[in-house]
């Protein structure tokens, strides 16, 4: 560095970057270009390197660097200082090599209409390589940072092709670099991988091509670490709620490790919590159909169905995860008729819980799944089953009804009505998908009080609350006029109960009441 750069005495510098660093809000060209004409680059990085032992020098410059090379005009620098980049991506100080890792994310944000010039530099400086060390090795405020840039790189034009070399051998392989790594440095790998999955199809179908999948599938069936074990699902539970993750997913035995898991009661239990939740998200998917085929979701269901038997009637955490995946799986077509149509069917578990107020917390968890498998959360003419799911979905709600004091559907479904505003909201969301079945209309129909309290803009105060009473108002209405019902004088009242209240709309449709202060002025004389 030129003598001109050095300083002796850092302070001016130090109070002008720090009052830089701390000034509100997003940092604009003008002011990076004004600090800068005052401190140049090259005196900057110069005192950073060589003053490093003056106490708050390093954090301060770094922020402040931070902060400039966040602007366009300070982006727009950052190629003329790759030897600085480098220099920091090495450097033994987490801070340094924070700010290398920012610096390159700033590089490729700034890049995308010199992209292939960007690239460019990354390979001729090796900065991927550095940038996987920093990941591998560095601490948490550092491999965030650098798995930060290496995303920014993958959307780039050529820059998959630095992250997926065609030659598996290349030390910055994932799979290679996975295999010489530490466990939490093979954790972070796997993450960077998942993320890197989500990037796009594209993306991911490179990843499976290169047998990067793989990976995963090692580490959920590896009995000797249990907490890489744990944190390999963390990442699969991530996974499995990009799009085209069952596409891929479904080409490798995750699905079988996982049910494994599930069905095996020596397991640790978070472990089969996550595998539950996991396969539930995979098979939730309506195109999951398309990849996997029944038999594997029949395993899948036959597995937690297995749990379920297990855990009886306890109200347990697993016991909430087993039928939350239920309700995921019954969310596609495909995995509402698979749930009501196995021997017996898995379906009856989701349908007791929603109706017994023993365990709230199960109960709650229940009402939406029976929503997802009704159909609520699925296209209004994809909510019907075949006629088979349809009769074991209408059996298996009046079998619990007749085994309860209230005799009746409409008797239960008032009764969660009346609950707490989180079981109603449930509540809500399972008459908006069983409400297309007619024998499930005339059940609604049946009690005044349930019209009474779904057409009520008072009963729920929240804004989720009051928009999903008006959804399933709207559900109840549409069945209704679209039913045999709409031409029967008796069923007048509820008809025109009906249309006020969806004319109405959600939010606190009631009568303007003119305002009125709490606090009088005292009366004078």
């Amino acid at each position: 560095m030129n003598e001109e750069f050095s300083v002796d005495d850092p302070t001016q510098l130090l109070d002008s970057a720090s009052d830089f660093a701390d000034e509100p809000g997003l940092p604009n060209d003008a002011a990076a270009k004004d600090f800068l004409d005052r401190f140049p680059l090259p005196l900057i990085i110069n005192c950073l390197q060589t003053k490093a032992n003056v106490p708050g020098l390093e954090n301060t410059l770094t922020a402040c660097l931070e902060r400039i090379f966040r602007t366009k005009y300070g982006a727009s620098l950052i190629p003329h200082y790759m030897a600085f980049v480098e220099v920091g991506l090495k450097a033994n100080s987490h801070v340094v090599r924070r700010l290398a890792c920012r610096t390159v994310t700033f590089l490729l944000e700034n890049s995308t209409e010199e992209a292939s010039y960007a690239i460019q530099l990354i390979i001729d400086y090796d900065i991927y390589s550095l940038l996987l060390d920093c990941l591998i090795n560095g601490d948490e405020t550092v491999a965030t940072p650098s798995m930060d840039a290496v995303m920014k790189l993958a959307v780039l034009p050529k820059g998959i092709d630095i992250i997926f070399p065609a030659d598996n051998n290349k030390a910055t392989h994932l799979g290679n670099l996975a295999a010489r790594s530490s466990s939490l440095g093979r954790v972070r790998v796997l993450s960077l991988i998942v993320k890197l999955f989500s990037v796009s199809r594209s993306v991911a179908s490179v990843i499976y091509s290169s047998n990067l999948l793989n990976l995963l599938e090692a580490g959920v069936s590896n009995t000797n670490d249990s907490i890489e074990r744990l944190s390999i699902l963390e990442l699969l539970y991530e996974l499995s709620e990009v799009q085209h993750s069952t596409e891929f997913l479904s080409r490798t035995t995750l699905l079988q490790l996982l049910c494994s898991i599930i069905g095996n009661s020596a397991m640790d239990l978070h472990l089969r919590l996550r595998a539950m939740m996991i396969s539930g998200r995979l098979l939730s998917k309506e195109n999951a159909h398309i990849f996997v085929d029944d038999s594997s979701v029949k395993t899948v269901i036959s597995a937690i169905d297995g749990r379920l038997g297990f855990l009886e009637s306890q109200d347990t955490a697993e016991c909430e995860s087993a039928l939350e995946a239920l309700g995921d799986i019954g969310s596609s077509i495909q995995g509402a008729t698979l749930l009501l149509l196995s021997v017996p069917p898995a379906a009856r578990y989701v349908i007791d819980a929603a109706f017994d107020r023993q365990g709230r917390g199960k109960q709650l968890t229940a009402l939406h799944a029976l929503a997802n498998i009704a159909g609520e959360a699925r296209p209004e003419n994809t909510r019907i089953l075949n006629s088979i799911a349809e009769e074991s979905l209408r059996r298996l709600i009046y079998e619990v009804a007749s085994r309860s004091m209230k005799l009746t559907p409409s008797g239960l479904i008032l009764s969660i009505l009346q609950q707490a505003a989180e079981v109603r909201l449930a509540g809500y969301r399972m008459i908006t998908g069983l409400v297309a079945r007619p024998w499930f209309l005339m059940e609604i129909c049946s009690k005044q009080e349930i019209i009474n309290i779904v057409t009520d803009a008072t009963t729920d105060t929240t804004k989720i609350g009051m928009e999903t009473r008006y959804n399933c108002c709207k559900a109840i209405n549409k069945a209704f006029t679209s039913s045999k019902l709409i031409g029967d004088p008796a069923f007048a009242a509820i008809a025109e109960k009906l249309e006020e209240a969806v004319r109405n709309g959600p939010y606190l449709a009631r009568k303007q009441l003119q305002a009125t202060p709490e606090v009088k002025t005292a009366e004078r004389f």
